[in-house]
């Protein structure tokens, strides 16, 4: 144990972070497939098991998934329109004045509103894969400084 993390150590020293010295570990298994619907259904995996969340949850997750180079929670209030179109593709019955104000406060940096929706992403992926995959999955990163999901785009498939 003691070998290995002193060779993790020398990896971070190197500057690979402790998410690509993870996911290197993993490259032997490789990552299960994430996979988006026509219909804006997210599945994991060949045996496309459905990824459940609400949706407005499910369009902050599609925004982070369409900018592979991250998000500062500070510059959400830009994103607002790109959200409210995600949102109102994943929500059909139309933006009612309570889900536009969702959308407002999700956007809204100096509210905790876009916390709770990743707190509500790393849940139910924690509770479908081992946490340290699990991670790739989900939007992840330093307060303060750009947040991203991991997960190499190419395994990435819009249907």
């Amino acid at each position: 144990m003691e070998e290995l993390k002193y060779k993790m150590q020398v990896l971070k020293e190197y500057g690979m972070s402790e998410k690509e010295i993870i996911s290197s570990l993993h490259s032997g298994h490789p990552l299960p497939q994430l996979i988006i619907t026509r219909n804006y259904k997210i599945f994991l995996g060949d045996e496309r098991i459905e990824v459940h969340l609400e949706p407005l949850v499910k369009a902050v997750y599609l925004l982070f998934l369409k900018h592979p180079e991250g998000i500062v929670f500070k510059d959400l209030p830009d994103y607002r329109g790109e959200l409210a179109e995600i949102y109102n593709k994943v929500r059909p019955w139309g933006l009612t004045d309570r889900a536009l104000k969702s959308l407002e406060d999700v956007t809204n940096p100096m509210l905790n509103s876009i916390n709770e929706k990743c707190t509500r992403i790393r849940k139910a992926f924690v509770t479908m894969l081992d946490s340290s995959v699990a991670e790739q999955y989900y939007i992840d990163g330093v307060r303060g400084k750009v947040k991203t999901i991991s997960l190499p785009r190419e395994l990435v498939i819009w249907e």
